[in-house]
């Protein structure tokens, strides 16, 4: 049975480990050097102070993996404007956690002052968080070509947004 909860400091080394895995082999994030779990706490702690949600899938003990909401942008003028993150253990996709997920964000992002909900997608050719995002409603707002180059090639990334008003 998935639990979905806040995250704990006990969490850190698995979302440390779980991004690690796409950074390091494949095109989800443009970060070529996987942050270190001082860096996630520093992440967890700065979001925490902005009453955002960082939240954890939890099956039978073990992290399956994670979802957290940010400002979009760091400009004042966006702070009515929140973007979702979500990433899952390898072995864990395929099973629904991402639709939980997704649905416990979008559910904290609507109690919150944001009119707008953004997900920057890297169109790296795996559909899933396309569909997943599609399925809650998300439009897609636009596309920017080839704006990362990873692993030697360029990536599109796909900003869908939802009006959360």
């Amino acid at each position: 049975m998935t639990t979905i909860r806040e995250l704990t400091e006990a969490d850190v080394p698995a979302v440390t480990a779980i991004y690690a895995h796409y950074v390091t082999g494949g095109v989800a994030t443009f970060d070529e050097t996987p942050p270190g779990a001082g860096e996630w706490r520093a992440k967890t702690a700065a979001l925490a102070a902005a009453g955002l949600p960082f939240l954890v899938a939890e099956d039978d003990g073990a992290v399956t993996g994670y979802a957290y909401l940010s400002q979009y942008r760091p400009k004042p003028a966006y702070r009515h404007s929140l973007e979702d993150s979500i990433y899952l253990a390898p072995g864990a996709t395929g099973r629904g956690l991402g639709r939980l997920l997704l649905g416990e964000l979008i559910r904290r992002a609507s109690a919150t002052d944001a009119r707008s909900l953004i997900a920057v997608i890297a169109d790296g050719g795996d559909p899933a968080s396309l569909r997943l995002h599609a399925a809650f409603g998300f439009q897609e707002a636009g596309r920017l070509s080839n704006v990362g180059f990873k692993h030697g090639r360029w990536i599109d990334t796909v900003l869908l947004q939802l009006d959360l008003r």
